[in-house]
């Protein structure tokens, strides 16, 4: 593949037409659960696509997190984008150390190339100079994606966001303290 260029973006750039090529595209077949204080891996199987419903509602979310001081960061491949990340700007948690990466996604056809890994270090970067001591991101607790950000460096999050994990009951909710 040839190189990936790194950009962060504007709300104008944000549209459904820059998604037209992307392909948020997942074959589950085992989630984490926690069950009894315990992290069990179980079968549960299922497709992910997204279709234009979920690229017009990601469209109004990356444009509020701009809107409100967050930033979306995209990764592009000869001009087509094939990952995004973004990062609020609300810090949570007692201590105000948090904030939250509530996007990170690479097209199917691009994942296994370091997109993931290249988006969450910027994401970490762009967190840290924003004022954060530590990331927070609820996510999809499919197998691959816990495997994703273990490999990361991410942890079970010492403090729950109650609001997330009432949005996304079934998320597991990580932290990554930023150095």
């Amino acid at each position: 593949m040839e190189t990936i260029i790194y950009k962060e973006l504007k709300m104008t750039e944000i549209n459904v037409a820059l998604f037209a090529r992307f392909n948020r595209y997942q074959e589950v077949k085992k989630c984490w659960r926690k069950e009894n204080e315990q992290w069990v891996l179980k079968d549960i199987a299922f497709t992910e696509q997204w279709g234009p419903a979920e690229y017009e509602y990601l469209v109004k979310c990356l444009k509020n997190t701009i809107k409100t001081g967050g930033t979306v960061i995209g990764a592009f491949h000869n001009n087509v984008l094939v990952g995004f990340t973004s990062v609020e700007n609300q810090f949570f948690g007692s201590k105000k150390e948090y904030l939250q990466l509530s996007c990170i996604h690479s097209s199917y056809e691009s994942r296994g190339m370091g997109i993931g890994k290249n988006l969450f270090s910027l994401a970490c970067k762009k967190a840290k100079d924003m004022g954060a001591k530590k990331l927070y991101i609820s996510t999809h607790s499919s197998e691959e994606s816990q495997a994703f950000y273990k490999a990361m460096g991410c942890v079970e999050a010492m403090e729950y966001n109650a609001k997330l994990v009432d949005e996304e009951p079934c998320d597991c909710q990580l932290e990554y303290r930023l150095l």
